[in-house]
């Protein structure tokens, strides 16, 4: 018996198109890969995937603040006051809201040299913990960053060392800021009419 062959007048044509097509497919991807990179050192935009450098910008600069500020409580020059109260049924005090003008000093003491004011507002704004939402500008009187500021914008849970909230702005010395700052309560020195917040902040400027 002889064996069954199978014909089709189209093969010949399919054969010659898929032959033509991983040629085109290779030149295709050659002139994409050339494109890509001519394109990158015309334009002087770098890659993604060429970009080692943590900070977008290489004319900015990086520094570290450190400092403390002063939540003043008492009836007689309070630093902090109450603008929205809250129901007594909400827990965690939920929508208590203050308005902030503290002292920022170098070290924990209030005696300590002044280098600026925090000034914003604050609220609780968290049904299932103590975390607040801020807004702080930092403005700085003194030294080298004297006229310029710094804005905060994040969540704060207070009850928490090492809290981690967002740097999204500044003025002066630190225009277009980015970063981060890092605060913990000081417990050892602070009271109910005194509380005492450590800064770290580390920020990418201009």
């Amino acid at each position: 018996m002889e064996p069954l062959v199978l014909y089709s007048p189209k093969l010949p044509v399919l054969i010659e198109h898929l032959t033509m097509a991983a040629p085109l497919q290779f030149f295709f991807l050659f002139t994409l890969t050339l494109f890509s990179s001519s394109f990158s050192e015309q334009s002087h935009i770098e890659l993604p995937s060429n970009n080692n450098n943590p900070n977008p910008n290489p004319l900015q600069k990086l520094s570290n603040l450190h400092f403390y500020y002063h939540d003043i409580r008492d009836n007689e020059n309070p630093t902090i006051v109450q603008i929205v109260d809250t129901p007594k049924n909400v827990p965690n005090g939920f929508g208590s809201t203050f308005v902030m003008d503290d002292a920022m000093t170098e070290g924990p003491e209030l005696s300590s040299k002044h280098v600026g004011r925090a000034q914003g507002l604050f609220g609780l704004a968290s049904l299932q913990d103590l975390g607040m939402f801020m807004l702080t500008n930092f403005a700085f009187t003194e030294g080298a960053y004297a006229g310029s500021t710094l804005s905060m914008l994040g969540r704060n849970p207070i009850s928490e060392q090492n809290r981690e909230l967002p740097i999204v702005g500044g003025t002066g010395v630190f225009r277009f800021a980015t970063g981060y700052a890092i605060a913990n309560s000081v417990n050892s020195v602070s009271t109910p009419q005194h509380f005492v917040v450590e800064y770290n902040v580390t920020v990418w400027h201009g």
